[in-house]
């Protein structure tokens, strides 16, 4: 599964990207430290059982903050977060939203799963799955399965455990996991030099 530095460096890839001329250190940094914010479950673990890509990993975390950006910003009449920031902290606000959904809870979804419902409904899901052309079945996709669900599904808080360094279960060794996979390192290094090069064109060859 995705370790947390590939969740960081797919989240500076994204903030490269989509900052614009808000892009510097200390944008990127909060970005990362929102990217990162849903791995404080698995100490969360260590006390209460699969806490561990539930509590922390569910759309939630990213639905009620964007509900409450978008109502500071078009239905309040005087915009706290535009009012305090301007445009720099609503472009941040929104950027680590986008980081978030997409460096680590959709990727974890598509690693092993999450439970995304959580607590409202106390399922993992798991969307590993292909995309691809069948000479016979036309267009075939596996990662949500709407006739079978229940193939999605893994358990719940109280079935399921996902071993880290920090909450290894019953496993004898702590391992803490860098890079699992040859995909995810290329995402990990490709991420990381994209965004390390943005900040040394923002700050030398830009000037």
């Amino acid at each position: 599964m995705p370790s947390l530095l590939t969740h960081l460096a797919l989240g500076a890839l994204l903030a490269a990207a989509l900052l614009s001329d808000h892009y510097d250190w200390r944008s990127l940094l909060i970005v990362l430290a929102v990217v990162a914010f849903p791995d404080l479950d698995t100490i969360l673990g260590l006390w209460f059982e699969g806490a561990h890509r539930a509590f922390l990993h569910n759309i939630w975390v990213i639905v009620i903050p964007a509900v409450i950006l978008a109502w500071d910003l078009h239905v309040r009449e005087e915009s706290f977060v535009l009012d305090r920031w301007g445009a720099r902290g609503v472009r941040i606000a929104w950027v680590s939203m986008v980081a978030l959904a997409f460096a680590h809870i959709l990727l974890d979804a598509f690693f092993n799963g999450v439970n995304l419902f959580w607590p409202l409904h106390d399922t993992f899901y798991n969307l590993n799955g292909r995309l691809l052309y069948s000479a016979e079945q036309g267009l075939v996709q596996t990662f949500i399965e709407l006739d079978e669900p229940e193939l999605m599904t893994v358990g719940t808080t109280e079935e399921v455990h996902f071993r880290t360094g920090v909450d290894p279960g019953d496993h004898p060794v702590r391992e803490f996991h860098l890079i699992n996979s040859g995909e995810l390192l290329i995402v990990t290094v490709a991420g990381f030099f994209a965004a390390g090069y943005r900040l040394y064109a923002v700050h030398w060859l830009d000037r």
